[in-house]
């Protein structure tokens, strides 16, 4: 490939690419990967600013293939989670990565949550997801330690290492991927876009697509548009269990339905230790691991988007509550308890850490579903959390369609 030249960014003179994807985390990969099996011969490089894949969202969670019976029917989630999940088992047999359909439990330990578990069920059922309740004592059948009050058993929940699919669709692609550049600059024009980074590289495409994750919105306002919401950094922090013994597969509680986060939660994964968390705090640095970690800038922006404050106000209790289990760990053991009451607070060891990508509208919406926007030669993925991972084939085949499109009218 022959790549522009270094300095101010041109249009002129044809282009480098047909399609240009800015983010190496695995929905920009599956969209390579997707872009090369619906249009082999396309030119598609992919400009990743880490020195390698899938360094933060994707690289950073707990490896769960969801089943989908979280979300709205009908909504985007749903259906790329439902058909994502069978996919990715898929894709990791045909392609020899370890993976494991292992079932899951969401537990209810609380009375009021009862309805919000029947109401799962519902939903479930309505996305075509096999779903058994349980009672106490069926729940042990399944995990002897966990306790609660009713249960609902998912078969089709799994786990996976998606650093291993996410280096796997780097190599099927055949696109050409560019490591250790930043985007600092875009230049859209009727003929192409250009693109420069960090490091000087320029490069010129037709189509351009974001999958920029926690960095999305700027990339869209780098392109001369207005994505209408902005990227709030939340960290996820995890713990693994000395006594992995204690829980055989995947244990839930019941989600709260006003927040797009699942709660602390209990994750077997496929090397055989035990993930414990997350839970969400606000950061304060877009990939910000950990309190330590302040970029004035990432605060900044947060700070003057009125979606920030909207949202602050409307949740403060619950980000209250979740600022203290990060700052206690005693308060973090007591949450864990509630689903697993052996546990104590020497069997939890700190681990890596995650941030989450989450779009806010500026009325404080949390979005709740995968967003993505066409602009002219542009495709924005400017809400992508998860289960994208899970969702990332069919998303990726989501987001090439329209590059495609786009590629033809141009």
């Amino acid at each position: 490939m022959q790549y522009a030249g270094v300095g101010g960014v041109s249009v002129g003179g044809g282009v480098d690419c047909d399609v240009l994807v800015i983010g190496g985390g695995i929905v920009g990969l599956s969209t390579a990967h997707a872009l090369s099996r619906l249009a082999p011969g396309t030119r598609v490089v992919v400009l990743e600013k880490e020195s390698g894949p899938a360094r933060h969202q994707t690289g950073r969670n707990s490896g769960v293939i969801h089943s989908g019976i979280y979300y709205r029917p009908g909504s985007l989630k749903a259906r790329f989670a439902v058909s994502g999940a069978a996919e990715m088992v898929k894709f990791c047999a045909e392609h020899g990565i370890a993976h494991e359909v292992t079932g899951k439990l969401i537990v209810a330990t609380e009375r009021e949550e009862l309805p919000r578990l029947h109401a799962l069920v519902q939903r479930g059922r309505e996305n075509g997801i096999p779903v058994r309740e349980l009672g106490p004592a069926q729940i042990t059948e399944y995990e002897p330690e966990v306790r609660g009050l009713a249960a609902i058993h998912v078969g089709s929940t799994g786990i996976v290492d998606y650093g291993r699919v996410s280096a796997q669709l780097a190599e099927s692609s055949g696109a050409e991927i560019v490591y250790g550049g930043a985007v600092d600059l875009i230049s859209r024009r009727a003929s192409a876009v250009a693109v420069r980074t960090t490091s000087g590289l320029v490069v010129r495409a037709r189509v351009l697509v974001n999958c920029a994750g926690l960095q999305c919105d700027r990339i869209a306002r780098l392109a001369g548009d207005d994505p209408g919401m902005r990227i709030i950094p939340f960290r996820g922090e995890y713990y693994d269990l000395a006594r992995p013994d204690l829980v055989r597969g995947l244990v839930y509680p019941v989600p709260d339905p006003a927040f797009p986060f699942l709660g602390v939660h209990l994750t077997r994964g496929i090397g055989g230790g035990v993930h414990v968390g997350p839970n969400a705090v606000p950061a304060l640095a877009r990939e910000g691991y950990g309190w330590s970690t302040v970029r004035p800038r990432d605060i900044a922006d947060e700070l003057a988007w009125p979606g920030s404050w909207r949202m602050a106000a409307r949740h403060w209790r619950y980000g209250t509550g979740e600022i203290h289990r990060s700052l206690s760990k005693q308060a973090f053991t007591r949450a864990v308890r509630r689903l697993l009451p052996a546990v104590t607070a020497d069997d939890l060891h700190p681990a890596a850490a995650g941030v989450r990508a989450q779009a806010v509208l500026r009325d404080g919406t949390l979005v709740d579903d995968f967003l993505i926007r066409d602009a002219p030669r542009t495709v924005h993925v400017l809400n992508a959390p998860s289960p994208a991972a899970t969702a990332s084939l069919p998303i990726g085949r989501e987001i090439a369609t329209r590059a495609l499109r786009t590629l033809g009218s141009a």
